[in-house]
């Protein structure tokens, strides 16, 4: 499973998933749905900083495999077996 972590700074808020996403994962996450104003899309995301979301991540098995920065925002994709 892959997983996408996306976040505008430091320290949050943090995109964790879209609207195919497992509600568990979000859940467990403290993830919160929501359709941003002009996207036709849904996604998850919580008002911690990437290290909580990391730590919890984790935990659960997932493994960053990569991380980069495009502009100001911050993207790591993790990968659990």
């Amino acid at each position: 499973q892959m997983l996408c972590c996306i976040s505008p700074q430091e320290v949050g808020p943090t995109m964790v998933g879209d609207e195919h996403s497992d509600p568990n994962l979000m859940n467990y996450l403290g993830a919160t749905k929501r359709n941003m104003l002009g996207n036709h899309f849904w996604e998850y995301y919580v008002n911690d900083a990437p290290r909580i979301v990391l730590d919890k991540l984790e935990s659960c098995g997932y493994r960053v495999v990569s991380m980069t920065g495009v502009g100001q925002t911050l993207v790591w994709c993790l990968h659990k077996e």
